[in-house]
């Protein structure tokens, strides 16, 4: 099951600010809260239960998920022991995401502990970490993952060692999240550091949509999270109307669609790739079966570039009508009907259509 989430960090906004987040969040349907610990300064053990305690429990009134991160200092500060969670559980957390390792063997034994909290792993670090935690056997039940997210410019992962990390949590079969960030100007994070808090460092400065379905476009995450609070309302808007499951895409106009176009366009709400892929172009399986007898005049036939959306015309009469995404350029013989292109920063979408893999278009 897909998931989004959102952030909050109670030690930086006024309370109001943060339970109406969540209820908005919530009433959107996203299902997971990120908060941090590592951060917090001079409170004590009383005032962050109460305080935590409120975030849990406004998440929980719209069923979702509430972590906490910490790490060996936050435990040593609050004086928690491995063998026992029940701090985090008096603040009706969900679960704990270790920030910084403890050995191995304390992860595992933690996620047998008696309060059933989920216990999450760092997997950005691709190390033999996670391998050290499964040797010792833990509570598969209980353990998940989660990328950190990277508040300093140019350092976020980069997407080759992303990807290694996840198969190595995938090897495992463990649920595995990332961090996108918020392109709001006064959003805020942990640390007194405001450059976003994406996890790849691509997705900086990218319109949190794109990197939303970026992620799920991998199939190797599980949970999305906007790392910095607050999001806009329109971004928590459009992250909610985005299908995880299908890759898709926006659309650029360069003409003006007839019916049969934008029918094509957005042939019964997606598209399903041809099993006999090429390096040219990308081949939609029904469409020219389904119009074969409608009829399209030539328009805007221009040469054809990378992420041109196309449809053949009536000149093309075995072949009118079929729907094609352009991989290189080619040029144009007057058969093809360019009806836009993909937004140049939503190219590198266009590595993960597959054959028989599914597609759509965001409507317009």
């Amino acid at each position: 099951m897909f998931r989004l989430g959102i952030s909050v960090y109670p030690e930086h906004c006024k309370r109001d600010e943060n339970l109406d987040y969540i209820e908005k969040a919530g009433k959107l349907g996203f299902k997971r809260v990120f908060t941090c610990l590592l951060s917090v300064k001079d409170k004590n053990r009383d005032e962050l239960v109460q305080e935590f305690r409120e975030v849990c429990d406004m998440a929980h009134r719209y069923g979702m998920e509430v972590i906490l991160d910490i790490n060996p200092n936050v435990f040593k500060k609050l004086g928690v022991s491995y063998d026992n969670l029940d701090l985090f559980k008096h603040m009706n957390a969900d679960g704990i995401r270790i920030d910084e390792c403890f050995d191995g063997r304390k992860e595992s034994l933690m996620s047998y502990n008696k309060q059933n909290l989920k216990i999450e792993l760092n997997a950005s670090m691709g190390s033999k970490y996670l391998d050290c935690v499964m040797s010792y056997y833990p509570n598969l039940q209980n353990i998940m993952t989660c990328h950190n997210f990277y508040p300093q410019r140019y350092t976020g992962l980069s997407l080759e060692h992303f990807d290694e990390c996840n198969k190595q949590m995938k090897t495992y079969s463990l649920k595995t999240a990332a961090f996108v960030s918020s392109q709001n100007k006064n959003s805020f994070g942990p640390w007194p550091v405001y450059e976003g808090l994406p996890t790849l460092e691509m997705h900086r400065g990218l319109p949190i949509s794109i990197q939303v379905r970026h992620l799920f476009a991998t199939r190797m995450i599980d949970d999305v999270i906007i790392g910095n609070a607050f999001a806009l309302d329109e971004e928590l808007f459009e992250c909610s109307k985005i299908d995880p499951r299908i890759l898709t895409f926006d659309i650029e106009f360069e003409k003006e669609l007839t019916d049969i176009e934008r029918n094509i366009l957005y042939f019964e709400d997606m598209h399903i790739i041809r099993g006999d892929f090429n390096e040219n172009v990308v081949r939609s399986l029904k469409t020219r079966d389904v119009f074969k007898n409608e009829n399209l005049k030539p328009a805007n036939t221009r040469d054809l570039k990378r992420g041109d959306v196309v449809i053949l015309n009536d000149n093309y009469p075995k072949y009118k009508c079929e729907f094609q995404i352009i991989l290189k350029d080619v040029e144009n013989d007057g058969r093809r009907n360019v009806i836009g292109k993909i937004p140049e920063n939503e190219h590198i979408l266009l590595d993960y259509i597959k054959p028989w893999r599914p597609l759509k278009f965001l409507e317009r």
